[in-house]
């Protein structure tokens, strides 16, 4: 169904004052058709002349102090009428739409049928609404993740970096080969001009690392003390040529100790044997790699979520999540003092090509939303009064922390105490924007994804099944108690359920 708590195609709302029904249309989309009687529409005439007499200036009254008579008879009710019609109907709209609870999407389509004049004022609304999916087969999701075993070859690659970083160099009377060290007196010149950075004397370069030009490497393959080359090539990072002068000085080779107890108790610290310091370094990696598995479980459970979305993601959302991110991007680069336009050119983009690129970002998130909330349906996860109110809470808290943190960074002098907000000041703020409903859907998604991050099976790439547990860093009793918490929310807010359709 189209929009949230809709069982029927049409559905009525009336109080004393409006008159509001809703009807289902195709394509995700609702017609709200809103009737004001008179006397609350006149409530929205006096608002009007109230805002005329703040912008008008008549001889003999202060701004915003003409009475309305005195408006009336200068301008006209018509006047009003029509600026009534520009602020009210937004406001009945929202009412309607918070009462019936419709899930829009996308800016209205508003056509006014009647009231232009006189009378009650009519009109419909054409909404967008999110649509309300289902997810197939999301509750035996598997979802692969990097492989959180260490090999002994892992283990072997660490282990011999270390005992190169502590090999010793000889110098050797024979031909240089891949793999040696040489010292070289190196120069590059352009016109017979050196070339900045590639001017240095004894330098020891390892040859196969191929950091100085295509063919260097290969050019001192072969070569011996008091060999000279040279040679023309384009160097690393440049797309001109320069002539190159090479004086090979010595060729070194560098020996690597066998690992041995003794070696290790020598040279590795904390460690006495091999099987100790290897022990330690398979430690270290599989602690690495399941912190990486861990920082990836979120991006690669949503990535499996979307797979099972069979629909394709409204583009009025996706639009929205766009603008958003763009602006987000704009901002934080105006933070850092980097100009964007200057960032674009640099990187060799312009405005269109930055935007789409962001755009499967926006696809994605869009897809997450609906995903996330077909599984709040299906498990009962809603956002309770008590979750509503932590939330509050927890952002009045966060608030206070920063400004803090603000007030303590600017420092010298004395410092002016912070505001600070209370729990009541964060409620009345998304009680006046009408936000609590966006808030406790954002908080049902946040419950829905830690149910799937809780449930779904981990895989590796081989298809091993992989203990969840140590995936999401739990013990047995925090699975347990997670398992009871998401339990016991499911039976309570599917009896909740249960009452408000009774009532």
């Amino acid at each position: 169904m189209p929009h949230r708590g809709a069982t029927t195609r049409h559905r009525r709302y009336t109080s004393a004052a409006v008159k509001t029904t809703s009807e289902i249309l195709e394509g995700n989309r609702v017609k709200l058709s809103v009737e004001v009687d008179e006397a609350d529409f006149a409530r929205d005439i006096d608002a009007a002349f109230s805002k005329i007499a703040r912008e008008v200036r008549l001889p003999g009254f202060r701004a915003g102090k003409a009475p309305r008579k005195v408006l009336e008879a200068r301008i006209g009710l018509a006047a009003a009428r029509e600026q009534a019609l520009r602020d009210g109907v937004p406001r009945h709209l929202a009412s309607a739409v918070r009462e019936l609870n419709v899930d829009i999407i996308a800016t209205p389509e508003i056509e006014i049928t009647g009231g232009q004049e006189a009378g009650p004022v009519c009109f419909d609304a054409t909404c967008e609404v999110r649509p309300v999916i289902t997810v197939p087969g999301y509750g035996g999701l598997r979802v692969e993740v990097q492989s959180i075993e260490v090999t002994e070859a892992e283990v072997d690659d660490v282990v011999d970096v270390e005992r190169r970083r502590l090999g010793k160099l000889t110098t050797v009377d024979r031909a240089a080969v891949e793999g040696d060290f040489v010292v070289v007196d190196l120069i590059g010149r352009r016109d017979g001009e050196p070339v900045a950075g590639l001017a240095v004397d004894e330098w020891s370069y390892e040859i196969g690392k191929k950091w100085v030009a295509p063919s260097f490497d290969d050019q001192l393959v072969g070569s011996s003390a008091g060999v000279e080359l040279t040679f023309t090539d384009v160097p690393s990072g440049t797309d001109i040529p320069a002539d190159f002068e090479v004086k090979v000085t010595a060729v070194q080779e560098l020996v690597i100790a066998e690992a041995t107890d003794t070696w290790v108790a020598e040279n590795v610290d904390g460690h006495d044997t091999v099987e100790s310091w290897r022990d330690s370094v398979r430690t270290r990696l599989s602690n690495n790699r399941v912190n990486q598995v861990r920082n990836s479980v979120v991006e690669r459970v949503t990535d499996a979520l979307v797979a099972l979305v069979e629909i394709d993601a409204p583009e009025s959302m996706v639009a929205a999540d766009l603008q958003r991110r763009v602006e987000n991007t704009v901002r934080q680069f105006q933070m850092q003092g980097i100009d964007i336009e200057q960032w674009l050119q640099a990187t060799g983009q312009d405005s269109a090509s930055f935007v789409e690129g962001i755009r499967p970002q926006s696809i994605k998130a869009c897809k997450v939303d609906l995903a996330l909330r077909a599984v709040v349906l299906a498990e009962g996860l809603g956002a309770t009064e008590d979750d509503i109110e932590r939330e509050f809470e927890s952002m009045a808290d966060r608030s206070n922390e920063a400004a803090i943190r603000r007030a303590d960074q600017q420092g010298g002098g004395k410092k002016k105490r912070p505001r600070l907000y209370s729990v009541e000041q964060v409620r009345a703020a998304y009680q006046a924007n009408d936000a609590i409903v966006d808030l406790a859907a954002e908080i049902a998604k946040s419950k829905a994804l830690d149910w799937l991050i809780h449930h779904v099976e981990y895989v590796d790439p081989a298809g091993t099944v992989l203990d969840r547990g140590i995936v999401l860093g739990l013990t047995e009793a925090d699975e347990a108690a997670h398992d009871d918490d998401s339990d016991d929310q499911v039976g309570h807010d599917r009896e909740s359920s249960d009452l408000d359709a009774r009532d």
